[in-house]
């Protein structure tokens, strides 16, 4: 039996974006990627990602945070997922633990990421600086300007999609800017496809855009290892960067995804902030049952 049998979960979503968070702090626990596979096919814990909270690593630090996609495949940040980490953080009779001023510094794989409650259910989250150069995205061929990479999806002398901009967020971004409503690609169609293009070793969020004005954008996105998404933290600080480098937007704006609106800032000193709320849909424990067959694969 896998020792997360019965473990306590809570089940949020931050504008839309479905999130399992699972506290594993003091047990020494770790999550394996077929266990994550199983949690994400469950009816009671399906998610886009599941945030899993460990002991700190680092002093100053207040926990040390694994995410997971439904693949099993893990990512180096979801702001979402973040904000609903935070809420579970201070809020959660079970979860919660004393902090500060209202702030909480995690610990993840692509680096510390600051929290910070601005009203009761709404969290800004510090994303750190994006990465903008094509190692560090990463991509698979030098390009000396990623504002504009050359790839394309349709025929050659008229692509439905082509020259994206390119940003990691702690996670790689390809972001199709169009003149006309995102809602009419067929982005569950083109996603897949441009995920595992070779020119992502790392594969790649795929995210369609339209700005509509100096501070408001209509997204979509294709999430790495989750699919279709009503929402996606990074893209948004993605998006944003790449419009402000194109000078198609100032350094803020509101990006609205189906799911809803998050604010975003690129801040003068390179750090991208995003603003967004948190809502607690229920709590359950793991049936044994779902994880049958896990050691074994």
């Amino acid at each position: 039996m896998s020792p997360l049998a019965h473990r306590r979960f809570l089940k949020m979503h931050g504008a839309g974006n479905a999130i399992v968070v699972l506290d594993l702090r003091g047990s020494g626990l770790t999550v394996a990627p077929e266990e994550a596979r199983a949690i994400g096919r469950d009816s009671r814990s399906r998610f886009d990602q599941l945030m899993v909270i460990h002991d700190a690593q680092s002093p100053g630090t207040d926990a040390f945070m694994r995410i997971y996609n439904t693949d099993g495949s893990e990512s180096g940040a979801c702001g979402n997922g973040t904000r609903c980490v935070a809420y579970a953080m201070f809020d959660d009779p079970a979860m919660a633990r004393p902090a500060e001023g209202g702030t909480l510094t995690l610990e993840t794989r692509a680096g510390l990421v600051a929290v910070r409650r601005v009203a009761d259910r709404s969290f800004t989250v510090d994303m750190g600086r994006p990465r903008l150069n094509w190692d560090e995205i990463p991509l698979a061929e030098p390009f000396p300007d990623t504002r504009r990479i050359e790839l394309q999806i349709g025929p050659i002398d008229a692509p439905v999609l082509h020259s994206p901009s390119a940003v990691s967020m702690g996670n790689p971004h390809a972001i199709f800017f169009v003149e006309t409503d995102p809602d009419g690609y067929d982005l569950g169609r083109i996603g897949p496809l441009l995920e595992a293009h070779p020119l992502f070793p790392e594969r790649a969020n795929i995210s369609i855009a339209q700005v509509t004005g100096r501070e408001t954008i209509k997204l979509r996105v294709w999430e790495r290892g989750a699919g279709l998404t009503l929402a996606c933290g990074t893209a948004a600080c993605a998006t944003a960067v790449a419009a402000a480098r194109l000078r198609m937007i100032g350094r803020q704006a509101t990006v609205s995804l189906p799911g809803g609106d998050l604010f975003i800032e690129w801040r003068a000193d390179d750090h991208v902030l995003m603003t967004g709320p948190v809502f607690l849909e229920g709590e359950g424990t793991f049936d044994p049952a779902i994880f049958a067959g896990c050691a074994a694969e």
